[in-house]
């Protein structure tokens, strides 16, 4: 039976990826909603790039939702400088014909984790966590309808991507990460010492763009826009692929291995806010409250999603 979850996603183009591996995987995953959230750009370009890339995908079945337009206290911080003007620059998408939902997004989360069974949905995260965090402040009776948070998020051997000390998702809304992370329910971090080991280098690349059709297509064009921006960073040969490690962890949890640990989130500092200060080594008394993963076989990661890439149909 497929795992019920709900995706948040500010698209971005590695969440446009995490997007089609979750949709290409119905026997494993039942998407019962995404919900677009401000964060790499403003939440008119994240809804309009969640609705493009549920179009590229075929599957007019998931309802999409607009949440929440800036972070719970703090002005909104984007990332045009990585994923361009539009998130998602790189291939041509035509305007979409599919539409969102009128629901608040927000409103979304709370009334379906109300009415789930317990513990039965899993939130998928991969942008700034505000939509979680007002739906747990509005209503914070949803716990009982979440099996787990799996959330694209933190650092802590390296340390922070968009200041010193922080990771872009955490760094745009921190209240709201240190609310999820106080939730009480099982959460898993993939940070970016896991997400640095999933490259796309070159031969990666060419056996995502083999595959020949639409879908491969653009990912191969997002790809090849946003790396320009780590390649230059960090001299790497290839762009790492953060918000997929969530899906695929859902999909295939053997590739992947990490450690409990305590986590909290650094909001008062203007030096390190946003900082995941994450007990690796357990020198505190605090209890752990998130898997912390460390490591993933990097070559199991990309041979899952260019299978499951490979499933969208060719052209015409």
């Amino acid at each position: 039976m497929p795992r019920k979850i709900i995706i948040d996603t500010d698209p971005g183009q590695d969440d446009a990826v995490a997007i089609l591996l979750a949709l290409a995987s119905p026997e494993e995953l039942e998407v019962l909603g995404i919900v677009a959230v401000a964060g790499n750009v403003p939440l008119p370009r994240t809804s309009l790039n969640v609705r493009r890339i549920v179009e590229l995908s075929g599957r007019t079945d998931v309802p999409m939702y607009a949440g929440c337009p800036r972070p719970m206290l703090r002005p909104l911080v984007t990332a045009e400088h990585v994923h361009g003007p539009t998130g998602l620059d790189g291939p041509h998408f035509p305007y979409p014909q599919n539409a969102l939902q009128d629901q608040h997004g927000v409103d979304f989360i709370v009334e379906t984790l109300m009415a789930a069974e317990p513990s039965s949905v899993t939130l998928c995260v991969l942008g700034p966590m505000t939509n979680v965090a007002m739906a747990l402040v509005k209503e914070p009776g949803i716990v009982r309808g979440i099996e787990r948070i799996v959330a694209m998020g933190g650092a802590y051997f390296e340390v922070g991507n968009i200041t010193p000390s922080a990771e872009f998702n955490i760094y745009v809304d921190p209240e709201a990460a240190a609310t999820v992370m106080a939730c009480g329910v099982p959460i898993v971090l993939a940070p970016l010492d896991l997400t640095h080991q999933v490259l796309v280098t070159p031969p990666r690349m060419e056996a995502i763009r083999a595959l020949g059709n639409p879908a491969a297509h653009a990912v191969g064009e997002m790809v090849a826009f946003s790396e320009r921006f780590d390649r230059e960073k960090y001299g790497w040969d290839g762009a790492p692929l953060h918000d997929p490690c969530v899906i695929a962890y859902l999909l295939k949890p053997e590739l992947f291995s990490g450690r409990e640990i305590n986590v909290e989130i650094e909001t008062m500092s203007p030096l390190t806010r946003g900082m995941s200060v994450a007990d690796w080594w357990r020198v505190t008394e605090r209890k752990p409250n998130a898997l912390f993963l460390r490591d993933v076989d990097g070559d199991g990661f990309f041979a899952l999603l260019c299978e499951r890439l490979g499933r969208y149909p060719l052209p015409g």
